[in-house]
């Protein structure tokens, strides 16, 4: 056995889960599989940055390999093919260089969608999310053109190799810039909903859905790290909007509006599921899959609406529509062999605080430090809701999941 080989070829793969956005649980959960396979005894350590693995010959000689982790992006489809990868190397258990050449193979079949494509994401994310929010059908369309010009700063800022905190400043006080000035000048209803609508795409999602998952399985210092993440992005979004707001302030006073648009349900959830569908191609899921996610948005933003319609609490429908988004994610994975977190965070996405994030930020920047405290904790409350909903369903599956693998290994 090429200890060293084997080594390298588990390692690799990891640290291709980590770029992809893989939860910490799976890129050690997939290390760990192919080395036993094999029947070598093994440590995995990993953290969003770092990846550490360590194992025991035969021979009692101790080999390490340890990756450094840059940031990564969005890319379900390879979380999905990577995962795969890694099951079937279990099953065949082929010689390590064979087992290296599947890896070479696995990472030219990637599919990305072109820039085209991905500017019609951010143009539908932006849309359909306005029309949630509360935006009229003309601060949709300017809400898709503040999303066009998140996508093409974030295109140039990648292109830059700026660092992603830079890259969301840069984007935020584009979009807000124009959407302050569409306000102000009278060609948008409400520059609000606009913002808030587009604001959608900055949103960690897969950070967040990842740091509650974490949580979650124990990996408590990788969720730690992904909250901070967060945190860090609300600020940059904080910083690119405070900016803009200040500056048409200055130069054209910026209207005040409270009042918001009210749509059918029916809207809402076409809407829902317009804006879903440009963020699965923001996540690069590929295939019927894609708009299955898109459906679980939808269906889980219309579980929300009748909660709230039927007298339920904010928080309560948080709870339960985040519940119904994590049993509709486990149930889709387990029926099409899908890892869950793809559909998981295109069905949560809808309940993300992204109203919440911008108000907390504008009141601020306004100085209004009672708005601020109360839309700050209201917003962190709803984020602990759907944390308890994902963390219900999540381990009443992996219980499941572990008995089933226990009884079967039983019956052997």
């Amino acid at each position: 056995m090429d200890y060293n080989a084997l080594l390298d070829v588990a390692t690799w793969l990891g640290y291709e889960l980590a770029m992809s956005g893989a939860e910490t649980f799976r890129i050690e959960e997939s290390v760990s599989r192919i080395m036993s396979a094999y029947g070598v005894n093994v440590e995995v350590f990993a953290i969003p940055n770092c990846l550490h693995v360590s194992i025991d010959t035969k021979d009692r000689e101790a080999l390490t390999r340890m990756r450094r982790i840059g940031f990564h992006g969005n890319d379900l489809d390879a979380v999905e093919k990577y995962s795969n990868l890694s099951r079937r190397i279990c099953r065949e258990r082929p010689e390590p260089e064979i087992a290296k050449s599947w890896l070479k193979e696995t990472k030219k079949s990637l599919r990305h969608y072109s820039l085209p494509i991905h500017l019609l994401g951010n143009i539908l994310g932006a849309c359909g999310f306005a029309i949630i929010f509360g935006g009229t059908f003309v601060d949709c369309l300017w809400a898709g053109a503040c999303g066009l010009s998140v996508g093409l700063v974030s295109s140039l800022m990648e292109k830059l190799k700026a660092n992603n905190f830079f890259r969301i400043i840069a984007a935020s006080f584009i979009m807000a810039l124009i959407a302050y000035f569409a306000g102000s000048l009278g060609f948008t209803d409400n520059a609000d909903t606009v913002i808030i609508g587009t604001l959608m795409i900055l949103v960690p999602g897969l950070v967040f859905t990842n740091a509650m998952r974490d949580i979650i399985y124990g990996d408590t210092n990788s969720g730690i790290n992904r909250i901070v993440q967060v945190f860090l992005v609300a600020a940059a979004i904080a910083l690119g909007t405070g900016a803009a707001w200040n500056i048409v302030d200055k130069l054209i006073t910026i209207p005040i509006v409270d009042a918001i648009c009210t749509h059918s349900l029916l809207v809402e959830a076409v809407a829902c599921f317009v804006g879903c569908t440009g963020f699965f191609i923001l996540f690069n899921i590929h295939g019927p899959g894609g708009f299955l996610c898109a459906l679980g948005g939808m269906l889980t933003w219309v579980c929300y609406r009748l909660i709230c319609q039927f007298g339920g609490s904010d928080l309560a429908a948080y709870f339960f529509a985040t519940m119904f988004a994590a049993l509709y994610s486990e149930s889709m994975a387990r029926i099409r062999k899908y890892p869950a977190i793809s559909y998981l965070v295109i069905s949560v996405f809808p309940l993300i605080p992204g109203a919440g994030i911008y108000y907390t930020t504008n009141h601020l920047v306004r100085q209004d430090m009672t708005s601020f405290t109360e839309k700050g904790m209201h917003t962190i409350a709803i984020a602990g809701a759907m944390a308890v909903g994902i963390l219900l369903i999540s381990t009443v599956f992996r219980v499941i999941s572990i008995y089933t693998q226990q009884k079967q290994t039983q019956n052997k």
